[in-house]
């Protein structure tokens, strides 16, 4: 079994491992789903990938999930925390110039698509530094933008209880690719009333099973490919150099 860093002492811990930091955020879902819906997912597919890695021979440990990400187009809504992309970018850096006095290897499995700037920022200045890191994509090759389909379905997978099923409305179902404009300039609350971005109507356990069998596979792929991309980004081997949609609404 792998390790979890919280919960782990000093001498437990094996020589130079790699070590899985899922990245969220904490921000609105809807009227349906949680505010730390990404760091459960990312969480969950870190867990997931440390636990199948363990098992070919490899020395892996799962660090405590970082929960606050840049989530400022979701600020319009009551309950959201976004740190910004300057300062998740420092939190990174630091975080890993620490991590690197004793992991071997370290990957950043990112759970929310705002984060991106800030991990392309903070990676690239690391490997110019040195040090043994990269980040990876929680993504899935169909699937909507924020708490639609994609989202309702892992949660109903991993803990239903977590679901608010009495809540589950369609979304803003129009192409992010016209979406994207005004979303970025006025904020989610502007292009979805709801915040939702997509439609989580036929979401489905089983559906989110699939999704997470598919995420935690690419992951892993890439884990194990090394190989990686001028944004710090690790390749996945089955796709080329460009990762899937990110399925908490955020684009590569």
């Amino acid at each position: 079994m792998h390790g979890e860093l919280a919960y782990s002492t000093w001498p437990a811990l094996s020589p130079t491992p790699v070590v899985l930091v899922p990245l969220g955020s904490t921000e609105q879902h809807g009227p349906h789903l949680p505010f730390s819906t990404d760091t459960i997912i990312a969480s969950a597919v870190a867990e997931r990938v440390a636990t199948d890695l363990t098992l070919r021979g490899h020395s892996v440990v799962v660090a405590p999930a970082l929960p606050y990400g840049a989530s400022g187009e979701h600020q319009d809504f009551p309950g959201t925390v976004s740190i910004g992309t300057e300062a998740l970018t420092m939190v990174i850096i630091e975080l890993v110039r620490s991590l690197s006095t004793w992991a071997g290897r370290i990957v950043l499995v990112n759970g929310h698509g705002g984060n991106l700037a800030a991990l392309t920022a903070s990676v690239s200045l690391l490997l110019d530094e040195g040090h043994a890191v990269a980040w990876a994509p929680c993504a899935v090759t169909r699937g909507d933008a924020h708490a639609g389909i994609t989202e309702t379905s892992i949660l109903l997978h991993l803990d239903a209880t977590l679901v608010d099923l009495a809540s589950i409305v369609p979304g803003a179902t129009t192409p992010m690719s016209a979406l994207f404009g005004r979303l970025k300039s006025e904020g989610v609350r502007a292009v979805s009333p709801t915040g939702i971005l997509g439609d989580p109507t036929k979401a489905t356990a089983t559906i989110g099973a699939a999704l997470m069998a598919e995420m935690c596979d690419g992951v892993q792929r890439r884990i194990l490919g090394e190989s990686i991309d001028p944004r710090g980004c690790l390749r996945d081997p089955a796709r080329g150099t460009v990762p899937a949609s990110v399925a908490t609404e955020g684009r590569p």
